[in-house]
């Protein structure tokens, strides 16, 4: 496949637009993230950080604009969004796992099926992951029987069987207990330290500051505001980026 070489851009967004009937979700939005790098987006709510996510691997589709992953094109071609979502692994909200099948299981559908790797290789992969994310003891039991947190380790764990080049997290700690967000983030920090490219959408300041080298602020569809973190939090410049950061910082 003609990928582009002697750019270090993981994801291009050029002009990217997306409506839900006549509400503009996001309004011609611009984003590079290189190689390694680690973007966390935040926002208010509506403000189109879950759409621009979700328009990265085709959850949602954009409607004018481009979108460029690992150099291929996100287009109508069926082969380029199943190329592209074989290097985009994502974490949701929910913890989106397959109720009837175990732990392990869960995390060795993917490669079985997508990738037409062995039982035997996936459940070592499955097993070096789970492991990743500390509960390889839990790869017998269902996700009914495991805490909100573990259950988010484990769709980590399963995103990263698929051996992804980029990482996409929507706002993986929402639906959880306060005590079992930590876990969590720490997961997602060790993650990061790997050099894994990452985008997360998150409202968790302490780790957007431990963990971003680019912090995004949306409002309305639109980037306000993307600086590094040391100069968004004591530097803002947007008066909403402020606002916003008054708000969610005196919680």
């Amino acid at each position: 496949m003609a990928r582009n070489t002697g750019d270090n851009a993981m994801i291009r967004l050029e002009g990217v637009s997306k409506w839900f009937g006549n509400f503009r979700a996001l309004c011609d939005v611009d984003l590079t993230v290189d190689q390694g790098e680690r973007v966390v987006i935040c926002g208010p709510s509506g403000s189109g950080k879950s759409t621009l996510i979700r328009c990265i691997n085709r959850l949602e589709e954009h409607e004018s604009g481009r979108i460029v992953v690992d150099g291929i094109v996100m287009d109508d071609d069926t082969k380029h969004i199943a190329d592209i979502r074989a290097e985009v692994g994502m974490v949701f909200q929910q913890f989106n796992l397959f109720p009837h099948l175990s732990v392990l299981e869960n995390c060795t559908l993917g490669p079985m099926k997508a990738r037409g790797i062995g039982r035997a290789e996936a459940q070592k992969l499955a097993m070096e992951y789970l492991e990743k994310v500390h509960i390889p003891e839990q790869a017998g039991k269902f996700p009914s029987q495991l805490s909100g947190g573990q259950q988010q380790r484990v769709a980590i764990a399963r995103s990263l069987c698929m051996t992804p080049k980029v990482m996409l997290f929507d706002e993986p700690t929402s639906a959880l207990d306060p005590e079992m967000i930590k876990e969590v983030l720490d997961v997602m920090i060790e993650l990061a330290e790997t050099g894994m490219t990452m985008i997360c959408v998150t409202h968790e300041m302490g780790f957007a500051k431990t963990v971003a080298d680019k912090m995004i602020f949306m409002d309305a569809g639109q980037i306000v505001e993307a600086a590094t973190p040391a100069d968004f939090f004591s530097n803002p410049k947007s008066e909403r980026t402020k606002l916003f950061l008054s708000q969610i910082l005196s919680h």
